[in-house]
């Protein structure tokens, strides 16, 4: 094996005692490391080593991304660049410079930069604590051009990475080059990570100066156990952000052009987990509400469950004709959607042999024949 890449190895299997299969660990390469420059309103975006059709790509999708009267906070950066070099020795304290630079050029992108800002940047930065700290971030259901803003920056800040199994691998080709990223996949079945072994090594890491960045897909704070890697860096003292990301039931309705409320059919909308800590059905569920079709029930990691859970909804009460649909893969290349009622979509599903993680909806903002059309052409022939 490459000497050079076992620190970065040793770290996963610290990080995941009981081990994980040797194929999971995987490693992103970037093709190109292309150079380029941008400015707007007119001028020229130059994007160095691409074809024409390439770059024409890549100067449109930077140029949408930059705020109207951001060429000012360019020419400030070129003329203050070689001060700043000057003033700070350290690559992480000039990277937190630019970082807060940037902030404030984003957040005031209509006017000019002023030396009264360069002082006040030079002034956080040689005031702002020198430890590291750690930032859960939502990496989208899948769709790497669903990320934030936000969190493209922080990737971008991201000394060291932990990232699930279930985020795309282009969302990690947005990371600095010489950031580490380590997979701490967790699973519904086969070998994972143990949640107390990743939120030592996540608090190891920011003890050591690090700027952490914990990657999860969809978003954090919807059964992303985010609780307790907030409460973990808490107890540690370690500085903990958050950055939300769009949510997988949100990912998979916008994929389909289903609308999760509507005011005739579902003014109130339910996330619900498809199992527990076992992998069975959860014993607390409110199944008054899980049997209402008003409500429009979004339910997270159904696969295992789907089958009892649906029974069980119609045994309390759910009419056995209520719309529902489960979609695989939301917002990425292979998604697939299979529609039905709550009588016979688990056996739909069981037949189909779909893999991937998947997301039911159960409810009758699902009734509309605009739905049944578009979950018809987004189905995988079976």
């Amino acid at each position: 094996s490459d000497p050079a890449r076992e620190p970065a190895r040793q770290h996963r299997l610290d990080a995941c005692p009981h081990g994980l299969p040797e194929h999971r660990h995987r490693t992103f390469r970037r093709d190109a490391d292309h150079q380029g420059r941008a400015v707007d309103d007119g001028a020229e975006l130059h994007v160095a080593e691409m074809r024409p059709v390439d770059g024409q790509t890549v100067r449109a999708r930077i140029e949408a991304m930059l705020p109207r009267g951001f060429s000012r906070w360019v020419a400030a950066a070129r003329d203050w660049r070689e001060g700043v070099t000057a003033r700070f020795h350290g690559f992480a304290e000039r990277r937190g410079f630019w970082e807060r630079f940037s902030d404030l050029a984003f957040a005031e992108p209509d006017r000019a930069p002023t030396d009264a800002d360069l002082e006040r940047l030079l002034a956080q930065t040689e005031s702002a604590p020198k430890g590291g700290a750690v930032t859960l971030l939502g990496a989208g259901p899948g769709d790497a051009e669903l990320l934030t803003l936000k969190a493209l920056r922080s990737l971008r800040n991201a000394d060291v990475i932990l990232y699930d199994d279930l985020v795309a691998p282009e969302i990690l080709d947005y990371a600095r080059r010489e950031a580490r990223t380590m997979l701490v996949g967790k699973t519904g079945h086969g070998p994972s990570c143990r949640q107390d072994d990743i939120n030592a090594l996540m608090v190891s890491l920011a003890k050591s100066g690090k700027q952490v960045v914990r990657l999860k897909s969809g978003d954090p704070l919807i059964f992303g156990r985010a609780g307790e890697e907030i409460e973990a860096c808490r107890q540690a003292g370690i500085p903990v952000a958050v950055v939300p990301g769009i949510s997988a039931a949100q990912g998979a309705a916008a994929s389909l052009g289903v609308s999760l409320t509507h005011r005739d059919a579902a003014r109130r909308l339910q996330y619900v987990t498809g199992h527990d800590r076992r992998g069975a059905l959860p014993d607390d569920l409110n199944w008054g509400a899980l049997a209402d079709p008003s409500v429009t029930t979004v339910v997270y990691m159904p696969k295992r469950t789907l089958r009892v859970l649906l029974e069980r909804a119609v045994a309390e009460g759910l009419a056995p004709a209520t719309p529902a649909l489960v979609v695989f893969n939301a917002t990425r290349p292979n998604q697939a959607a299979l529609r039905g009622t709550a009588a016979d979509l688990a056996e739909r599903v069981e037949a189909s042999l779909l893999e991937g993680p998947a997301i039911l909806m159960v409810g009758d903002a699902l009734k509309e024949q605009s739905v049944a059309d578009r979950v018809e052409q987004a189905q995988i022939a079976i």
